[in-house]
């Protein structure tokens, strides 16, 4: 009955039949995790489509530049955004001025998919426990994290831990996530919150402690790490969130297809298998309860960025 259903929705909107090729907008360049999982994304969801799926780059301002590109493109289904967290949720209380509303410009077509962020500190750190790490910051307030940036996920992170604990940390930008990790691994840092698929190398070296998941479950590839709410501290949950949006206008119909091709997609084995590899959790729910979850992410980003004061470069 199911499959029944899907088929159904993919045969109900007749221009996705034509053949011609869907856009994903990835938001950000070439390589990064976002990239990753559109072109994966792309690549399985094309033969339940019945159409080619091109990846298109159109990176700046944060991923700002590359939403706000296909909230302003025709609303016929075949120009959609790959995005994440940032541009989707957080730039809606962290950048004024910006040029687009995510709930009011875009029909979520479905959240596909997401990657926790994961807590850590450094192999040799005497913390082995969340509990420990926040009694320390109790004991000795202002312990340091790495970030890429402000309002970057691996910022607010630890900024809603330290909200939600009642503990402060203290924020070091860094140009990428490569140099923020180096200097944890330097000790130049006493803790770190990136995403899980930048740090798993680094834990299963054994160079990393991982303390905590920031997601609603544990994750497949680090089944022994506790979520942040089983090792103590709950409200903390941070993850990297793909939405596939089309432009607010499109048709209902065109939406219901294009979300039966996504569903149709995560069903694939190998790409269950790729997406797990990334430390990336499949999704695919429905575009209202994409809506529903999208509102509640703008209001708790919104919450972070007011009462950390964090401030757009």
């Amino acid at each position: 009955m199911k499959r029944r259903a899907l088929l159904a929705a993919l045969a109900a909107s007749p221009a996705l039949a034509q053949g011609s090729a869907v856009r994903f907008i990835v938001p950000f360049p070439p390589g990064g995790p976002v990239d990753t999982a559109a072109r994966l994304l792309a690549a399985a969801m094309a033969g339940p489509l019945g159409q080619p799926i091109l990846v298109e780059n159109r990176g700046g301002a944060g991923g700002t530049i590359g939403v706000d590109a296909v909230a302003k493109s025709a609303p016929d289904g075949m120009t959609l955004a790959f995005a994440s967290t940032g541009p989707a949720s957080v730039a809606m209380s962290l950048i004024p001025g910006l040029p687009y509303d995510t709930l009011r410009d875009f029909a979520p077509v479905s959240i596909v998919g997401a990657t926790p962020s994961l807590l850590v500190v450094r192999a040799a750190s005497p913390v082995k426990t969340l509990e420990e790490l926040v009694a320390l910051a109790k004991q000795r307030p202002g312990l340091t994290f790495g970030s890429t940036g402000p309002g970057g996920t691996p910022h607010l992170a630890p900024e809603l831990l330290a909200l939600r604990a009642g503990i402060q940390l203290t924020h070091v930008a860094y140009r990428g996530a490569a140099p923020a990790i180096t200097a944890l691994l330097a000790g130049e840092l006493d803790l770190s919150f990136h995403d899980l698929a930048v740090l798993l190398p680094h834990v299963r070296e054994g160079t990393l402690r991982a303390l905590a998941v920031a997601s609603p479950v544990r994750s497949a590839v680090l089944p022994e790490v506790p979520t942040m709410a089983q090792a103590g501290v709950a409200g903390v949950e941070t993850e990297t969130w793909y939405p596939l949006l089309a432009p607010a206008a499109t048709p209902p119909a065109r939406v219901a297809a294009l979300h039966a091709a996504v569903v149709a997609a995560l069903a694939d084995p190998d790409l269950q298998r790729r997406f797990a590899a990334m430390g990336t959790r499949a999704i695919g729910n429905t575009p209202e309860a994409a809506r529903v979850f999208i509102a509640a992410e703008i209001a708790k980003w919104g919450e972070v960025v007011r009462r950390a004061n964090i401030k757009a470069d």
